[in-house]
Formats: C-alpha cells, structure tokens, sequence
C-alpha cells in the first residue's frame, strides 16, 4: 500500500513502480469511486488506465454513498483476485479512513443519520464550525482533541454520533482488526519541504479550474439529482465549486478557499501517517521509488 498527502506524487510514483513490476492498482480514494468526478479527484488519464489496471474507480454514482466498509470488503476481494493472477495488487491513495478500515477493522458506529446532520450543518452556518467543535469538546474531549476547529466533516460526525446514540465518538472507536487472508505492507510518502507541497496543491488546483472543474460540476448537477451535502459533494474542490454555482462566492474566492481547504486536507493527511503504525516513510519520489521496489520485488 502507497499513502500519502494530496498532491505528493503518489500515482506518478505507482506508474513508475507499475513501469519495472507486473502491478496493478487498487485506489484509496474516496472521491475517485464516483463517475463523473474525473478533474477535482485527480483521476489517473485514459492512457494510463490503459497501461496499467486500476480498480475502485468510477464504481459509484455520484448520489451514493460509498463507504469505508464498503471499501474494505472491496479491496480484500480485489487483492486476492490480483494474487491470483500472479501479479502485485498495489494500492494507492490518501484517504487514510479506508487504510484505517483495511488494517485495523471498522468501529461498530451508527449509520448517518440525514435529519441530524442537516440540523448540525444549519447550526455551522448559524454559529460557525468552531463553536460545534467547541461543543463537541464539552461532550466528547477526546475526539475534540484529534480534530481541528475547521475539520467540519469530522465534527459533524462526532455530533451526530452523540446526538444520535448519547455515546461518545472516542468510546466507540475500539475495533480489533480481523486477521487479513494477506500480509499489508504500508509505505508512505511524507514530504519534509511544506512549502513545496504547498506550491504543489496549488498548481494542481489551478489546473483543475483551467481544466473545467466548474463545467464538470455544472454537468453531474444537470445529469444528477444532487445536493451538496452528499459525501461525493463534499469533497474538496466540488465543495468550493458547488458554492460558487450557487453564486455564494466568487472565482477568485472559490480558487483561494480550494486551495486552503486542500492544504487543511493535506495537514490532516500528515497527521494520520505520522500516527499510524508500521509505515514506512520516504521524503522524496525517489528515496520511497528505491524503497518500495525492492520490498515489492522481495
């Protein structure tokens, strides 16, 4: 398994392992399940699709909800397709819940309750998401200590977990992970020089806007029965781009809030790596390129 933030070279590093070793690529990554969702979610081209299996991408719709167990019984059926086929299932991506769910099991939470998170979010725009999470820590100090005042999507889980069962999110998070039919070996890339990574998102965002992130979320929501509380239209980028749609902010504010949510999300990335157990960290493409094929190859 590849992890990384957003934005670190994490595909162009599985196609440069992909170049040398019979690998095929399993995403880990939330957004990229939904069809449609191609330039925000950094999709890998047709061309290197082509060249190199990819799995887990454009499975959903867009109005779905695709979850972390979903996934976890995805990727297990996957690698040991992929095993079987005498090749290396290599899997790639950011989204460290999923890598959470595959390693160490999934905690026996409430389903989403619709109703409840409305109500929290219409509380954030009354209050703003720092007095929830102020909220939260009077509730449930421990999961307030592991997220960010801005961390909207996280507080609102842990509100509504409360709201919802009148337990704590902390108490709740105790799965034991059952044994896996396969060993995980976990690599990641963890950039020391933020400023370049910084450089790097916003490059990558610019991009996307060049690119037509705006049109393509003008499509699904003409194609789609959309709204912006779905998990697909959560993710960063549509978020932004969904508010400017709906005349709320303008470009120059939909660029520099993208950008800055993209940062947060890359923060929060780092965070979870730098606290998860038997990684194995690089700084750089290369020094994690040496690294991971020589395990891969053993």
């Amino acid at each position: 398994m590849l992890l990384g933030p957003t934005a670190s070279g994490k595909s162009a590093l599985a196609m440069k392992l992909a170049a040398q070793l019979p690998i095929e690529i399993v995403s880990v990554d939330s957004a990229q399940v939904y069809r449609g969702m191609d330039l925000g979610t950094a999709k890998p081209s047709a061309a290197e699709r082509g060249a190199v299996p990819h799995h887990l991408i454009d499975i959903a719709e867009p109005t779905e909800r695709y979850s972390a167990g979903r996934f976890r019984l995805d990727a297990i059926r996957l690698v040991r397709e992929i095993l079987a086929r005498n090749r290396i299932p290599l899997l790639v991506g950011g989204t460290m819940l999923y890598y959470r769910a595959l390693a160490c099991g999934l905690d026996a939470l409430p389903e989403a309750d619709l109703a409840i998170r409305a109500a929290i979010d219409a509380q954030a725009a009354r209050q703003g998401w720092p007095a929830l999470h102020a909220e939260l820590a009077q509730r449930d100090p421990a999961a307030a200590a592991r997220i960010q005042p801005t961390d909207a999507q996280r507080i609102q889980r842990a509100l509504e977990v409360w709201r919802t069962t009148g337990r704590r999110l902390s108490s709740l998070q105790t799965a034991t992970a059952p044994a896996l039919p396969f060993e995980l070996r976990a690599y990641a890339l963890v950039p020391e020089d933020r400023a370049e990574l910084h450089r790097r998102i916003a490059a990558r965002f610019d991009a996307m806007l060049k690119n037509g992130l705006v049109d393509e979320l003008k499509g699904l929501r003409k194609r789609h029965d959309l709204n912006a509380a779905l998990p697909s239209m959560r993710a960063v980028g549509y978020r932004q781009a969904w508010r400017f749609l709906d005349g709320e902010i303008k470009m120059a504010e939909l660029r520099e809030n993208g950008i800055a949510a993209t940062r947060q999300l890359a923060k929060r990335q780092l965070t979870w790596l730098r606290s998860l157990p038997g990684l194995w960290p690089a700084d750089s493409l290369a020094e994690a390129l040496s690294r991971a094929t020589a395990r891969l190859a053993s």
